[in-house]
């Protein structure tokens, strides 16, 4: 049985030149900054459309290199809710080649707090 993305799909973007390391691979950075967006997508909705803020990074595993021309697909699942804080496993897919293979790349979990206008910690709303 083939491992499937957990989650819901958040955000899907295209890995390009400008993204590489000197070897030619995407820079992990980029990764983890797309997943970051990613995870803040499904925290926003957690928090009714309020602001939120990533406070950490509690983990990070890269599995695969990512490729120029790869389309690098993030699947957000909630995992806790505080409250204030909402925490946020995230997975990164790339589909590969014209046949559109997919190919777990990364995998964290990310915190984030819900900030009032102040960017004070504020309940999440329930």
């Amino acid at each position: 049985m083939t491992e499937e993305p957990r989650g819901e799909l958040s955000i899907r973007t295209l890995a390009m030149p400008a993204d590489t390391n000197p070897a030619g691979d995407i820079f992990g950075g980029w990764l983890l900054a797309q997943m970051d967006v990613a995870g803040g997508v499904a925290a926003r909705v957690i928090a009714k459309g309020g602001r939120v803020a990533t406070v950490a990074v509690d983990s990070m595993v890269f599995h695969m290199p990512v490729f120029v021309g790869d389309v690098v697909c993030c699947y957000a699942e909630v995992t806790r809710v505080g409250r204030s804080s909402i925490t946020i496993d995230v997975q990164a897919w790339a589909l590969r080649g014209g046949a559109g293979e997919r190919i777990k790349v990364t995998e964290g979990v990310f915190t984030y707090v819900h900030v009032d206008e102040d960017r004070k910690p504020t309940p999440v709303p329930v």
